[in-house]
């Protein structure tokens, strides 16, 4: 199980939008932006949306990538 914390902050003049999230909530923190942009009280737009919902795919991506690209054990092999 992965323990870290994924950390996701747009500043906006004297705004501060910072989301914590783990790997099992990004949908949940997608969610969330979308909620924010529709929230007329404050100044997150649906452009910072995007903007953010789009770096959580990437990195969402990226450590799909790396996962792969990761030498697996086989059970034949083994571990010293």
């Amino acid at each position: 199980m992965n323990d870290d914390i994924n950390v996701l902050a747009l500043i906006k003049g004297k705004e501060r939008y910072i989301f914590l999230f783990d790997d099992s909530q990004r949908a949940e923190a997608l969610r969330m932006l979308g909620r924010h942009a529709s929230n007329p009280e404050l100044s997150f737009s649906w452009y910072d949306a995007a903007v953010l919902s789009q770096k959580i795919r990437q990195e969402e991506r990226a450590q799909r990538t790396a996962k792969l690209r990761m030498p697996q054990v086989s059970d034949s092999e083994e571990l010293f």
